[in-house]
């Protein structure tokens, strides 16, 4: 059942609840993951890392601290995992037919999260000249040196290829958090949209907020609309949005618990620009998955998803107006949620054309691995070492 809007307004300073586990779901989407420690998923199947803060947003009671620096022996002691074999198992022969021999690299990167690396998005509406000088001390440099045919001057993320995780600022009372850690993949599909200020966005599935607050990184929407079906992602949604961006332009975003597969009906040719990052078989915590029960679930489960993707993508053409772009995204390697999807939606949206991303993608390829041999709309990070972003499927559509 359909629930109203949810509109922001600035929470109080009192601590927070800790963060609840989610309830199982079958698949899950997101290449995000701001206060945690990557890919150690619980048996719920979601996207709950080992906690590092004290709740979805990484809130905490008192006041905030710098902790920048004691980076690799903290994540190393974080990380020893077991892989779940039926999961890598199934994978291996989805991936060997499908990637071929790409998938023996990606297969080494994806189940060793020691090798795994994180980005740290700056953000621009809490300047904090000291951090950017401890990252380049500890070996960062800013992302996408390429000339990208959208790079706001306001978006500033830094990367490094050694592996390790950057600390997760704390929260402060009245201040907002200085950055946002995220697999620097994430930000491709919010690179792709291109959003300019003034434009009506809308982020179909925009819970934990990553690609929401990417966004707002570069550009200033007339209206952004952040939609999430679930209630805990929802309110997730709302804290991060909340620890990120200021009050004046918090009144032009709106958080939702719509059904997204009914919003182009409700919003009917409403948006410039959509970002549709969708649910899906999240390889990298399915991997690692701590239920074996539940991961065969997810499994057989798995071939409804392609189906719920592109009911998603349809209704995000139906909530496009003529003339706006649409991108789709996932962060899972599997065909039959990327291309297969794009190339229904384009077989039967006869108002649907595809967009070249191709010179995106040659300007960051010093810093991310494709797989070669996609169309020109579409693009495939491969993770490997020194490069372990990904995996992140982004193709980019325009209504006629």
């Amino acid at each position: 059942m359909e629930q109203a809007p949810l509109f922001l307004s600035r929470v109080g300073t009192g601590s927070e609840k800790r963060c609840r586990e989610a309830p199982f779901f079958p698949w899950h989407r997101t290449g995000q993951s701001p206060e945690f420690s990557p890919a150690v998923p619980n048996a719920s199947g979601c996207e709950q890392p080992k906690a590092r803060g004290s709740s979805p947003a990484g809130r905490a009671g008192g006041s905030w601290s710098c902790p920048w620096g004691g980076l690799e022996n903290e994540t190393k002691g974080k990380l020893q995992k077991q892989i779940c074999r039926v999961v890598l198992d199934h994978f291996e022969k989805q991936y060997t037919a499908e990637l071929g021999n790409a998938w023996s690299s990606v297969r080494d990167v994806l189940t060793d999260p020691l090798c795994w690396q994180h980005s740290v998005l700056l953000n621009r509406f809490s300047p904090c000249p000291e951090l950017e000088s401890r990252l380049c001390v500890q070996g960062y440099h800013p992302a996408f040196q390429g000339a990208l045919p959208y790079l706001p001057a306001a978006l500033k993320c830094y990367l490094r290829r050694t592996p390790g995780r950057f600390p997760a600022p704390k929260h402060q009372a009245g201040r907002l958090k200085e950055c946002y850690l995220l697999n620097a993949a994430s930000l491709l599909p919010v690179l792709a949209l291109q959003v300019k200020d003034g434009e009506k966005v809308l982020d179909l599935c925009a819970a934990p907020g990553g690609k929401s607050v990417a966004i707002l990184q570069c550009a200033c929407p007339g209206w952004l609309h952040c939609n999430e079906f679930d209630d805990l992602r929802a309110r997730w949604l709302e804290e991060t949005i909340e620890s990120f961006i200021p009050q004046p332009l918090i009144d032009s975003i709106t958080v939702s618990k719509l059904d997204g597969r009914h919003i182009g009906d409700l919003k009917h040719e409403l948006y410039d620009k959509v970002l549709v990052d969708t649910p899906c078989s999240n390889d990298r915590s399915w991997l690692f998955s701590s239920d074996t029960h539940q991961a065969t679930l997810r499994l057989l489960q798995r071939k409804e998803l392609s189906s719920l993707q592109f009911q998603l993508l349809r209704s995000a053409v139906q909530a496009l107006r003529p003339g706006g772009c649409l991108v789709y995204s996932t962060c899972t390697l599997s065909r039959a949620e990327n291309s297969a999807v794009i190339n229904l939606a384009l077989s039967s949206c006869s108002d649907l054309v595809p967009v070249d991303i191709s010179e995106m993608g040659r300007a960051v390829s010093q810093e991310f691995t494709f797989l070669a041999g996609l169309q020109q709309h579409e693009l495939l990070v491969l993770p490997e070492r020194g490069r372990a972003w990904g995996p992140m499927y982004v193709a980019k559509l325009k209504k006629i």
